[in-house]
């Protein structure tokens, strides 16, 4: 019968390290920086469009309603 001391020793219990030198490191830094700075340009315009697309749409529908309004104040004068 196993208890959990013998699972825990058993299994291995270390991770793998990697050294590597500081211009590597600066490199790997660099490059994450730019994925990151790539990320958020491509989100701001996602939002801008998103913005556009839903102001576009709030415009179009004050317009039907100010119609609807004037017609129906239109038929109410009548």
């Amino acid at each position: 019968m196993y208890s959990m001391f013998d699972l825990l020793f058993e299994t291995p219990s270390y991770r793998p390290v990697y050294v590597i030198s500081d211009s590597e490191m600066k490199e790997l830094k660099k490059n994450h920086h730019q994925e990151e700075l790539d990320e958020i340009t491509t989100q701001k315009v996602r939002l801008e469009d998103a913005f556009k697309a839903q102001l576009k749409h709030l415009e179009e529908r004050e317009k039907e309603v100010k119609k609807e309004l004037k017609m129906l104040s239109a038929s109410k004068n009548k």
